[in-house]
């Protein structure tokens, strides 16, 4: 079995692009089953680790296993490659970036072309867009690349791989939301090792296809049908220079996990976790959302017949770029946080405002 460290690692580092997560979402799954009583997985790729399945009351935690990343769409004669987005991939940071293009070849190394600032078109600093950013493989011809196994739909994700700065942040592409993945393995991880009795069935899920639009989410709270959902993600990190907090709110990164109050949070269920982390003395901060939070969260608040959801976000540097970065410190909150709420959730809560 992979130590903690080890499993970070190696799961942040894999590539696992919407739609094409299977390697990421083995990672994960191998590293939860000694965790579990047992586990499944759905035709899209979705991971499920489960506690006690006999239980008719069920909670989840979930977090996100997709990162954002791009698709060849068109390759010029002389052998260039334009790109489109799959989910919100940002064409600002693409050029000088080093990417891989996954082919039933193998990955393909390329890098983001973009024309030295001296020879360009009057002289002027052109913006990047998705209309001149470009990938260059080393190819001088389209049947060159072509016969490199690259073609129309092979998806392409930017070569990075996880660091720490100053031994107290975690910095790399795809912590959203990989690094939540990681957090409700440890959160698993934990139960076992406590020896803790749950009095409910616990759901451990990792969901695909978030990044357009909650997809994987909304299928599994279809199949799993729980009575209560706790969501982890990512939100922005506002201290760093060019943020609004009027806009996006005061989260910093190292002041502890954010709660976010909005419609599709379910006040009483946030209550009890704002109770957790003030017993347990863990700092949080607070955060509100307009008409939804963009997070899973909404996808299993309103399924069904309706589910009480709460959101445990984790602050993110420089989201959707291939620096992310945030906390080793929240990380931890956040973990136990979310151990602590599962270990003082009484299922016979009555989660109804009206009676």
């Amino acid at each position: 079995m992979l130590s903690s460290e080890i499993f970070l690692t190696t799961y942040l580092n894999n590539a696992s692009p919407t739609g094409f997560e299977a390697s990421g979402q083995q990672i994960w799954l191998d590293y939860v089953k000694p965790f579990v009583d047992t586990y499944f997985t759905d035709n899209y790729g979705t991971a499920v680790g489960v506690i006690n399945p006999d239980h008719p009351y069920k909670v989840v935690i979930e977090a996100h296993a997709d990162e954002i990343s791009w698709f060849v769409n068109y390759i010029t004669p002389e052998g260039y490659i334009y790109v489109r987005r799959n989910g919100g991939s940002d064409h600002m940071i693409a050029p000088s970036m080093r990417v891989n293009i996954h082919t039933d070849k193998g990955i393909i190394p390329g890098v983001f072309g973009w024309p030295a600032i001296h020879v360009r078109k009057d002289g002027k600093e052109d913006a990047p867009t998705l209309d001149n950013i470009f990938i260059d493989v080393g190819a001088r011809t389209k049947d060159e690349v072509l016969e490199m196994g690259i073609h129309v739909g092979c998806v392409i994700t930017f070569k990075d791989e996880l660091q720490e700065l100053n031994g107290k942040f975690l910095s790399g592409r795809a912590l959203d939301n990989r690094i939540g993945g990681y957090m409700i393995a440890e959160v698993v991880r934990k139960i076992k090792e406590s020896k803790a009795s749950l009095p409910f069935g616990l759901y451990v899920v990792n969901a695909v296809q978030e990044e357009i639009g909650l997809r994987g989410a909304e299928m599994i709270a279809a199949r799993i049908k729980p009575n209560v959902a706790v969501i982890t993600d990512v939100c922005h990190d506002t201290t760093a220079p060019m943020y609004s907090k009027i806009v996006s709110g005061d989260q910093v990164a190292g002041n502890g996990p954010v709660l976010t109050y909005g419609a599709a949070v379910h006040k009483k269920l946030l209550d009890l976790i704002i109770a957790t982390a003030t017993n347990n003395e863990i700092p949080f901060q607070r955060a509100a959302a307009s008409r939804s939070t963009g997070t899973d969260t909404d996808a299993f608040a309103y399924s069904n017949e309706g589910v009480p959801s709460a959101l445990i976000s984790l602050p993110l540097k420089y989201m959707h770029t291939t620096v992310e970065t945030a906390s080793k410190q929240d990380i931890e909150q956040v973990i136990e946080l979310m151990y602590k709420f599962l270990l003082e959730f009484d299922p016979a809560f009555d989660f109804r405002y009206v009676v």
